[in-house]
């Protein structure tokens, strides 16, 4: 393999992003540290302008195109944070964009796209569809097109993040990367092995979108029959050709998160670090806990904080009824006047907040031996959980667990 991702060339891409990106100094995270065992740094691309690393490949990539090139106009495909890239790195150069965007893309991706001055065209359910869209019009209209991960010259932009990483911590033993396409984690793994063959950079991807570890034991390119994450930013059924053989070469290994895992992770990150990172970028955090490995310099990039509010709310109440702070018990009780007060002055007792009450007199044929209650409540976590279940149980009730719906 001709290695065209060379040190020349990403100490070139570092000083041409410096011109649209921030300062993202690692903070050390003493809640991961804690959690883990390790010393847990945290690389916030979330703080970009854009909201998100994908500026880095984007503003490189156009600014090695000539300038008819640029004078034809831009177009791409993406979920949202390479859109945005791509239209602020255009609104720089003074070039048109178009960019194909899934119909599923969060609002507050296509709105920010649109505030950068580019033209969005919403097509498909998810990323592989639009991308087919995006050629199609790049071939009607003469638009030179700017691939999100497949295109090296896109990824070397991207692995200017491992050249800040290593500048800040030179004995960093380990990197995660998130895995959407692989352009992001071709960039930062093949800089890395350049600069420590010793550093691990490890991949992670939504488990209903592991494209690229199925590539791998494959051991060529393959596409996933269908896609399922809440983690947008990386839903792609079919990674990068051209980037592929530089995965295998230089990534160590690739970890899967379930959706369930991204959930908790988003409520860490709100509660320890007071920050916004969307469900892609969470994938890092998420897969701190199966490392195998302890006392080692970690590093996990946050690849970007585009969330729109709606998703954010779901994202929230799930997180709470997943750590035992807001759940649902059912309870029987004769239908007769001061049992419902029973019942609340035994969870007043203790500390249980109740959000909501269902009153069901139709359970049984007889009401007057049973109607069910239905109460949801608000809880510390799981061991006040169980000892509301234990306090209810004492006076006499058999509560039964059903599942919370918000």
């Amino acid at each position: 393999m001709k290695n065209m991702l060379t040190l020349d060339s990403f100490e070139e891409a570092s000083e041409v992003v410096k011109k649209v990106t921030l300062e993202t100094k690692l903070q050390y995270s003493e809640y991961f540290s804690a959690q883990t065992g390790n010393k847990v740094y945290l690389k916030p691309e979330n703080m970009q302008y854009t909201g998100a690393y994908k500026v880095r490949g984007a503003y490189y990539k156009i600014s090695t195109l000539s300038e008819e090139e640029r004078t034809k106009g831009l177009i791409t495909a993406s979920a949202g944070n390479h859109a945005q890239g791509v239209a602020y790195a255009a609104k720089c150069y003074g070039c048109k964009a178009t960019i194909v965007m899934p119909t599923t893309t969060p609002l507050i991706k296509v709105n920010r796209t649109k505030n950068y001055g580019a033209d969005v065209v919403l097509y498909g359910d998810v990323y592989d569809e639009a991308c087919k869209k995006a050629y199609e019009l790049a071939e009607q209209n003469g638009y030179t097109f700017i691939h999100p991960f497949d295109d090296l010259t896109v990824a070397t932009g991207q692995g200017t993040i491992a050249m800040e990483i290593i500048k800040e911590l030179p004995l960093v033993d380990i990197i995660l990367v998130p895995i959407g396409g692989g352009g992001l984690a071709t960039g930062v793994s093949t800089l890395a092995k350049l600069l420590n063959p010793k550093i691990k950079v490890i991949g992670v991807e939504p488990a209903g979108a592991n494209c690229m570890q199925a590539s791998i034991q494959a051991g060529k390119v393959v596409t996933l029959p269908g896609v399922n994450t809440i983690a947008d930013g990386t839903a792609v059924k079919t990674p990068g050709e051209k980037i592929f053989p530089y995965i295998k070469e230089n990534l160590d290994d690739i970890i899967t998160v379930e959706d369930e895992e991204l959930v908790v992770a988003f409520l860490d990150m709100v509660e320890n670090h007071k920050m916004i990172v969307e469900n892609s970028g969470l994938l890092t955090v998420a897969a701190l806990k199966q490392l195998d490995c302890k006392d080692k310099k970690i590093v996990s990039i946050l690849s970007g904080g585009n969330m729109d509010v709606i998703t954010m709310s779901s994202v929230v109440q799930q997180g709470l009824i997943l750590r035992d702070r807001i759940f649902t018990v059912s309870v029987l009780l004769p239908d007769k006047p001061g049992e419902l007060s029973r019942v609340s002055a035994v969870l007043a007792k203790a500390n249980g907040n109740v959000i909501k009450l269902e009153h069901n007199q139709f359970v049984a044929i007889n009401r007057n031996a049973a109607v069910e209650l239905r109460i949801t409540l608000e809880a510390f976590g799981t061991e006040h959980k169980h000892q509301i279940m234990k306090d209810l149980e004492a006076e006499g009730y058999k509560p039964k667990l059903v599942r919370t719906l918000m």
